[in-house]
């Protein structure tokens, strides 16, 4: 069993912090994403799991054994963790099989080992290619293989698949996952892209200048952000001002009126608000239903559509709504063709989620 810990790490560059007090836990098996922006503290969060930063304060520690911690500090060849870099990294002088038993004993390094591993990777017929020969999702699963040579506690990625064109990317994301799943290896994934996080983690560990926001199973972040910044950060948001209206049952979900009508809404974790108070509605782009106006659904109102982006299996269509200062945002399915500057009926599908205004000069 492998379950890896984060305990309150404070780490940087001479001395200047980068992460800030940043934990969280990895259960056995499973794969965890650190998401964030650019400068938000994901590689140096990488580097002081591989042991190639030195934490500040606080601790890493797999299945109880401390690698990081107060005067601890395992150097990273012997903190038994599998590393797969951005650019996969194989040696060019040596072929597939020599890359992938680089790291066993010599006498095991053309065995069968590392032909099982090509095998569970799906590159065995390329044994003998060398890494020049292979495209760009080979040489990463190659490298995945490689850092599962070695039977680690735990497999780092290092976005693995940034390099990648989008056609190539989905297939290479599912294959390492289904990988990873077979090994039943521990592992973590630093990635910026959103997409990437929720499809491929059973964890999703958020970061924001060197601040952990939020950890959660991808359905958390997604429908129940822990902040304004983290809901438009991943998939996107609508943040519309409005008024909070209390639900009629003590605890029980309230609305919000706003331009869109009053729609039904509940309070974020921990926020406040009392009746008539200032709230920002937060709502994803998938919960708006656009409609013609010779069949409005119940509740809609009139907006105007500005512009079209189609995708084949969905649309965004952005739409101009009255008492709107920015254009508002729908993702519809794309079996239906919009007209530019044709009025049509735009609804709520679903409850959405309301943070407390705080004042202008907070």
């Amino acid at each position: 069993m492998s379950e890896l810990q984060v305990r309150k790490v404070v780490a940087g560059y001479d001395g200047a912090p980068v992460l800030r007090g940043v934990s969280f836990t990895v259960p056995h098996g499973q794969l965890a994403a650190v998401l964030g922006p650019s400068g938000s503290g994901k590689s140096t969060l990488l580097r002081v799991i591989a042991g190639l930063n030195t934490p500040i304060e606080g601790a890493v520690v797999i299945d109880g054994r401390v690698l990081a911690g107060p005067r601890v500090n395992v150097p990273p060849e012997r903190r038994r963790i599998g590393l797969v870099p951005q650019d996969a990294a194989l040696f060019p002088h040596l072929d597939v099989l020599g890359n992938v038993g680089f790291g066993l004993p010599r006498s095991q390094r053309r065995g069968d080992k590392p032909r099982d591993l090509l095998e569970m990777v799906g590159m065995a017929d390329f044994a003998l290619r060398m890494p020049g020969e292979l495209s760009g999702g080979q040489r990463h699963r190659v490298a995945l293989a490689r850092a599962l040579a070695t039977d680690p506690d735990l497999v780092l990625l290092d976005e693995p698949f940034s390099a990648l064109d989008a056609a190539l990317r989905a297939d290479v994301r599912a294959q390492v996952r289904q990988v990873l799943r077979r090994a039943e290896t521990t592992a973590v994934l630093v990635t910026h892209d959103q997409d990437e996080a929720l499809s491929m983690a059973d964890v999703v560990a958020v970061l924001d200048d060197g601040r952990l926001i939020q950890v959660g199973t991808p359905a958390e972040i997604y429908a129940k952000p822990a902040s304004r910044w983290l809901a438009q950060f991943v998939g996107g948001a609508l943040v519309m001002p409005g008024t909070w209206a209390e639900g009629a049952a003590a605890g029980a979900a309230g609305s919000v009126t706003c331009p869109l009508g009053a729609i039904p809404a509940r309070l974020a974790d921990g926020e406040i608000a009392r009746e008539g108070e200032a709230v920002d509605l937060v709502l994803r782009p998938e919960q708006l239903a656009v409609d013609d106006l010779n069949s409005p659904p119940p509740g809609s109102v009139i907006a105007m559509v500005r512009n079209v982006a189609y995708f084949g299996h969905d649309a965004v269509v952005t739409l101009d709504l009255p008492g709107c200062e920015q254009p508002v945002e729908a993702r519809v399915l794309g079996d239906h063709v919009w007209q530019l500057d044709s009025e049509v009926a735009v609804a709520v599908r679903s409850a959405g989620l309301a943070f407390a205004r705080q004042p202008a000069n907070v």
